[in-house]
């Protein structure tokens, strides 16, 4: 049996390597890499439980009042530090290019995600819209 090489015109070559983040210039894996969606939910249960206790510690556990502190949360240690409670635990920040976010973007990045549609869909780099849409991205740390 004849071995069928590239240059025959009935063979497609391999397809190249891709992962998320890498038409941004990321790693495939390791720190600086695109962070999963284990990762980034663990993060999110944390911060939520984080939230969650403080409401109920000095404000009476009302939901909305739990949300607000949630939103609050992100839009300040996102845009400030690039990293939540949660994030921290779970080693996760939050950029854009080299720095945290600032509050602006992670205001709207905070919006969305509390949309939750825009959490869950990616975009071509497999970033959740709502990145996508503030100009970020999860990293690993």
């Amino acid at each position: 049996m004849a071995d069928r090489s590239f240059a025959d015109s009935s063979a497609e070559p391999p397809a190249a390597a891709t992962w998320p983040g890498k038409d941004l210039g990321l790693p495939e894996a390791g720190p600086g890499s695109m962070a999963g969606m284990g990762r980034r939910l663990v993060a999110l249960l944390i911060d939520w439980l984080v939230a969650g206790l403080i409401s109920a510690a000095w404000l009476g556990g009302d939901s909305l009042l739990t949300l607000l502190i949630f939103a609050g949360m992100h839009t300040i240690l996102l845009g400030l530090l690039g990293t939540t409670l949660g994030k921290r635990v779970v080693r996760l920040q939050v950029v854009r290019g080299p720095r945290p976010a600032g509050v602006p973007r992670a205001l709207l990045r905070t919006v969305l995600l509390l949309l939750i549609l825009p959490a869950v869909l990616t975009d071509g780099e497999g970033r959740p819209l709502h990145d996508a849409a503030a100009g970020t991205v999860q990293l690993r740390m």
